[in-house]
């Protein structure tokens, strides 16, 4: 249930389209539905602009499946994360139409909203190839999520002139999820460069003593340079879900 359906339900009861008992059926299962292993939470587009998103690891398909249905069902969509091959394939035994994004590790089903004229562009930009997945649940999770999504890829410290030249597109984008491993630096080098928000996602890419993302997060953390913002290790979707909210504000009203 988001804000426009219950706009549409409300305006129905209004109009004498629907009566209040019918109103109340479509509204029994706010603000949660209890299915035993899961409470779905269909309050959450209405509060937040989007539904509830299923995190992966931890679950069985089985359980997955029966979340994306019943989330589906309700005229929502739905977002798994960190979902692995193999996964997807049984997933789309029983779900024909979800869509797997193996670059992200996410599935998903249900058509994403179109994004508003006019609204600002999130640039995802990652320092290595390495750093992929990350910067690609990001992207990924940022388009299905309403909005307007480039990429730059590859353009990290040890080779500064890639980034340099597309100073352009940095300076077009709106927000920035920078995504970085090893030492964590481009998040600093890039938020020195644009007058815009950075999101900054350390990556647990790099060798023993990246101790698996926390030198790249600290050293995010203790950046000098100043608008960054910094989540978790390998938490691209966390950065996106703040990027989309940031970037809610700069549809036309």
């Amino acid at each position: 249930m988001d804000r426009a359906r219950l706009h549409d339900l409300l305006s129905r009861v209004r109009s004498g389209a629907l009566d209040v008992e019918q109103a109340l059926d479509a509204l029994k299962t706010l603000p949660f539905e209890d299915l035993g292993f899961a409470r779905i939470d269909h309050h959450r587009a209405l509060r937040k602009g989007f539904p509830e998103v299923v995190f992966g690891p931890g679950k069985t398909v089985r359980q997955i499946i029966e979340i994306a249905r019943r989330l589906t069902a309700s005229g929502q969509a739905a977002l798994i994360t960190r979902v692995e091959g193999a996964q997807a394939q049984e997933m789309r035994a029983v779900l024909p139409d979800l869509r797997y994004y193996p670059d992200g590790r996410l599935a998903a089903l249900g058509e994403p909203p179109i994004p508003p004229a006019g609204q600002g562009m999130i640039l995802v930009v990652s320092a290595g190839t390495a750093d992929l997945p990350v910067a690609e649940e990001a992207a990924v999770t940022a388009e299905l999520m309403g909005n307007r999504v480039e990429r730059l890829y590859d353009v990290g410290v040890a080779g500064i002139h890639r980034l340099l030249n597309n100073l352009e597109l940095l300076r077009a984008a709106t927000i920035l999820i920078v995504v970085a491993g090893m030492e964590g630096a481009l998040p600093s080098v890039v938020a020195g460069l644009v007058d815009r928000p950075v999101i900054a996602v350390p990556t647990s890419v790099g060798y023993g003593a990246s101790f698996n993302g926390l030198a790249a997060l600290l050293a995010m953390l203790n950046s000098c340079a100043t608008g960054i913002t910094v989540v978790n290790i390998d938490n691209g979707f966390g950065a996106a879900a703040a990027a989309a909210l940031m970037n809610k504000l700069t549809a036309p009203s």
